[in-house]
């Protein structure tokens, strides 16, 4: 991945997601995240019972976006990306809660499961490196 958009991800904790519900609509949600810059990995936890894990049993791709913790308006920052959610029992996902409870160690005390979504694209936009400079990542294709 990119080390400009790497420090943005590890400095910040929360992302919107999107998926779609049961009818093909849009559905957002909004979890703290972990993430594995090494695998290009996004960890987050959430109740096996809510719409969005329904939803995301039945179709796994999302995409979302996240913004700084702290806004400043006069330095545009965020990412946009697109991932794939992953089968509790794939290999990528054996380290989830690894990542995600040392990050978010407070987390253990919540019910949920670890999801994990395999990033696919990332775009990054940072003012601060040029007015509306964007940089994309995409996961080579085996």
């Amino acid at each position: 991945m990119n080390e400009h958009f790497n420090s943005f991800l590890e400095e910040n904790t929360c992302a919107s997601f999107a998926c779609l519900d049961a009818q093909g609509h849009p559905y957002c949600f909004t979890c703290f995240y972990a993430v594995d810059l090494k695998e290009g990995l996004l960890y987050f936890k959430s109740s096996s019972d809510s719409n969005h894990a329904g939803y995301l049993k039945s179709n796994q791709f999302v995409a979302g976006t996240i913004l700084p913790d702290k806004l400043n308006k006069l330095q545009v920052k965020g990412i946009q990306f697109e991932g794939t959610v992953l089968e509790f029992d794939d290999i990528l996902t054996k380290s989830a809660g690894l990542h995600y409870y040392k990050t978010n160690p407070m987390a253990v005390a919540m019910a949920g499961e670890i999801w994990t979504v395999q990033l696919n694209r990332v775009k990054y936009t940072d003012s601060t490196l040029g007015f509306g400079k964007k940089i994309i990542w995409e996961r080579a294709v085996n």
